[in-house]
């Protein structure tokens, strides 16, 4: 049947203004969850276990409130918006599910699924990255054109991109959650971006501290050793790794001398009086 649906209530407004405004005709049944496919376009490749399992124990309960954005593909249904809603019902058994048919080529099935992660932050930084690429290279956008689409900054898109450089290595800790994207976009461009991830994943640095230490490793000479005595080096090279920061030891054959830390503003200063006066 063909009902007027008010789309942007139940899908949002960067969704809604893909399909057309506040109000567009389209198709709404209920379907066999056998006739739906996934997104071939869905930038989305993982999802999170404990999400989808209140997600599936809600269904269970309550059904489907929203119904699954498609479009007609041959004799199946191809989403559109509402893949973790598909996956769920069939988690939680359902036999058929409402659905929004609705009108849409290659671009606008691409654009649909990005919008929608996006705007619900359902993307980890490679999925979103991926997705603008596909933009890119497949339906001949620029960079300006995707921020303007996404409503981000060319920064931001920029940035994100610049994250599909990196080595495998590092792309499977951003994609696992345990390098953030601020974190990882300083690695880009290090021929040692994977020891310096460990390091900043095993001392847990801030983002501020892991752009120092990577500030350490561009120019040593910064941070040049007065003392050729290895336990000296060996507790500056400690004192570094920990804290992110550069630190000098001047030790003197008497076994006097001076240990100092360079800040580079205000908050490195209280971070260091904040160590010392809680330890000594």
């Amino acid at each position: 049947m063909t009902n007027t649906i008010k789309l942007k209530k139940g899908l949002g407004r960067g969704l809604s203004s893909l399909i057309g405004d506040t109000t567009s005709s389209v198709k709404s049944n209920r379907v066999p969850i056998s006739s739906i496919i996934r997104n071939k376009f869905q930038p989305r490749k993982n999802f999170n276990k404990e999400q989808m399992d209140e997600l599936t124990n809600s269904i269970r309960q309550r059904g489907i409130i929203q119904p699954i954005v498609v479009r007609k593909q041959n004799d199946k249904y191809e989403i559109i918006a509402g893949e973790r809603r598909w996956q769920a019902a069939q988690n939680a058994g359902l036999h058929d599910v409402p659905i929004v048919e609705i009108q849409a080529d290659d671009l606008k099935s691409l654009e649909f699924a990005i919008v929608e992660n996006v705007q619900r932050d359902d993307l980890n930084p490679i999925e979103e990255a991926n997705g603008y690429k596909r933009l890119i290279d497949e339906f001949q956008y620029d960079q300006d054109k995707v921020a303007k689409f996404i409503g981000k900054s060319r920064a931001h898109i920029t940035n994100c991109l610049r994250l599909l450089s990196l080595p495998t290595d590092i792309i499977k800790l951003i994609e696992d959650q345990k390098l953030s994207q601020g974190h990882a976009k300083i690695l880009v461009g290090l021929n040692n971006g994977y020891q310096i991830a460990k390091k900043i994943i095993d001392k847990k640095l801030s983002v501020r501290q892991a752009e120092n230490l990577v500030r350490i490793y561009k120019s040593p000479k910064k941070f040049k050793i007065i003392t050729n005595d290895s336990n000296i080096k060996a507790l500056e090279k400690s004192l570094v790794e920990k804290t992110g920061l550069v630190a000098k030891i001047l030790h003197k054959k008497n076994n006097k001398g001076t240990l100092s830390f360079e800040y580079n503003n205000t908050d490195q200063l209280d971070r260091i009086v904040m160590v010392v006066k809680a330890n000594y």
